[in-house]
C-alpha cells in the first residue's frame, strides 16, 4: 500500500504541477479580468491624466526658472547638484524600469520559443539603440557645427582676429588666471591671424550646439518610453493596478522632467522651441493614457503583437536613456573643470546622484 500511495503521489506531482504552472501563465485576456471595473478604472485614469500632466509640467519647467530663482541658474552650484540628481533618475529609469519591462515582454511565455526564447532580443535592441544614439549624436553635432560655420560672414574671422590682437594682454592674462589652455596665441605667431585655438565665442557656440543635440535626443528617448507607459495604464481595467501607478508615475514624470528641463535650459533655445519641447514632454504620457482608453476594448496586453511592440520600443528607449545619462549628462558634468576643482561640489553631486538613483529605483516597487 505504501508503494502504491507513493506511486500515486509521484503521478500527481508529474501531471498536476505542470498544469498549475501553465494555468498561472495564461495568455487569454478574459481570464485575467476578474477584478476589472471599467467605470471605477476610468475615474482613476482621468485622475492620472491630470496629476501626471501637472507633475510633468512642473518638473520640466522648474530648471528653467533661473531668472526668477537665482539658485536654479546655470552658473549656480545648486544647478550641478540638481542635474546630477536628475541624471541619476534618468539612468535608473532606463536600467530599473524600462529595460526589465522589455525583457519581460520579449521573454513572455505568450511568445513562441522560436526565436524569442532563444536569443536576448531586449538586450540586443538596447545595445543597437545605444550605438545608434552615439551615431546620431555625432552626426547631428557635426551637422550643426558645419551649419554654424557656414553662417559666418567672410570678414568675421579677420575682425575677430584684429579685436583679439588689440586686446591680447588682457585676454591672455584673464585666460591664464582662469586656467584655460590655449595652444597658440597671436604673440607666438607674430601676426593677427595666427591663432589656432577657438575664441570664447566659438567655444560657447560649440558647447551650445552640444547641449541642443543632447536635449533633443534625450527627449526622443523619454517620449517613446512615456507613450508606452501611458498606453499600458489607459488600457488597464483594474482599479487596483491603476491606483498605485498614479502616484508612482507622477513622481516618475516629475523627476524625469527635471532632467530634461535642465538640458533644455542649458541649450538656450528660443521661447517657442522651449514651449514646444516642454509641452511635448508634459503631454506625452497623458496622451498615451487617452490612447489606451480608446483602444482598451481591443487591446490585449498579453497578445503577441502588443508584447513584441512594447518590448522592442522599451528596449530602444532604454538604450537611449542609459547612453544619454552616462555619456552626455554624468560624464560631461563630472569631468567639468568646475566640479573637478571643488571637493564640496563633487561630494554634493555624488550624493545627489545616489539619491536620484535610489528614489527612482524605489519607485520600481509600484511602477
Amino acid at each position: 500500500m505504501k508503494i502504491i500511495n507513493n506511486l500515486l503521489f509521484v503521478i500527481v506531482l508529474v501531471f498536476v504541477l505542470p498544469i498549475s504552472v501553465f494555468s498561472e501563465c495564461t495568455c487569454d485576456k478574459s481570464e485575467s479580468d476578474g477584478g476589472n471595473n471599467k467605470a471605477e478604472a476610468l475615474e482613476y485614469k482621468l485622475i492620472a491624466i491630470g496629476s501626471i500632466l501637472a507633475a510633468g509640467a512642473i518638473g520640466v519647467c522648474l530648471p528653467m526658472l533661473g531668472k526668477i530663482m537665482p539658485a536654479l541658474s546655470l552658473e549656480h552650484t545648486v544647478f550641478f547638484i540638481i542635474k546630477a540628481f536628475a541624471a541619476g533618475v534618468i539612468l535608473a529609469t532606463g536600467m530599473v524600469h524600462v529595460l526589465p519591462d522589455a525583457f519581460d515582454s520579449l521573454t513572455s511565455p505568450c511568445l513562441g520559443e522560436n526565436p524569442w526564447g532563444k536569443f536576448p532580443f531586449a538586450g540586443f535592441v538596447a545595445m543597437l539603440s545605444a550605438v545608434g544614439t552615439l551615431m546620431v549624436d555625432s552626426v547631428a553635432t557635426n551637422y550643426y557645427q558645419r551649419t554654424h560655420s557656414s553662417r559666418k560672414k567672410p570678414g568675421d574671422e579677420e575682425k575677430n582676429g584684429e579685436h583679439e590682437h588689440e586686446a591680447q594682454p588682457i585676454t591672455v592674462d584673464d585666460k591664464e588666471a582662469q586656467g584655460h589652455m590655449h595652444l597658440h596665441t597671436h604673440a607666438t605667431h607674430g601676426h593677427s591671424h595666427g591663432s589656432t585655438s577657438p575664441s570664447d565665442e566659438e567655444f560657447n557656440s560649440l558647447s551650445l550646439i552640444r547641449h541642443r543635440v543632447v536635449s533633443q535626443v534625450l527627449e526622443l528617448g523619454i517620449l517613446v518610453h512615456s507613450v508606452i507607459i501611458g498606453m499600458s495604464v489607459g488600457a488597464s481595467e483594474d482599479p487596483k493596478t491603476i491606483k498605485p501607478l498614479i502616484v508612482a508615475l507622477a513622481f516618475h514624470q516629475f523627476f524625469e522632467g527635471m532632467g530634461l528641463g535642465g538640458c533644455i535650459s542649458q541649450a538656450k533655445f528660443k521661447a517657442t522651441a522651449i514651449t514646444l519641447m516642454a509641452s511635448f514632454f508634459a503631454l506625452t504620457t497623458p496622451v498615451g493614457i487617452a490612447i489606451g482608453i480608446g483602444i482598451s476594448n481591443i487591446y490585449d496586453e498579453n497578445g503577441t503583437t502588443a508584447l513584441i511592440v512594447e518590448g522592442i520600443f522599451n528596449s530602444a528607449s532604454a538604450g537611449i536613456l542609459i547612453y544619454m545619462a552616462l555619456v552626455d549628462l554624468l560624464a560631461a558634468d563630472f569631468t567639468n573643470p568646475r566640479m573637478q576643482n571643488s571637493s564640496k561640489l563633487q561630494f554634493g553631486a555624488n550624493l545627489s546622484l545616489l539619491f536620484g538613483v535610489g528614489c527612482m529605483s524605489l519607485l520600481a516597487k509600484w511602477a
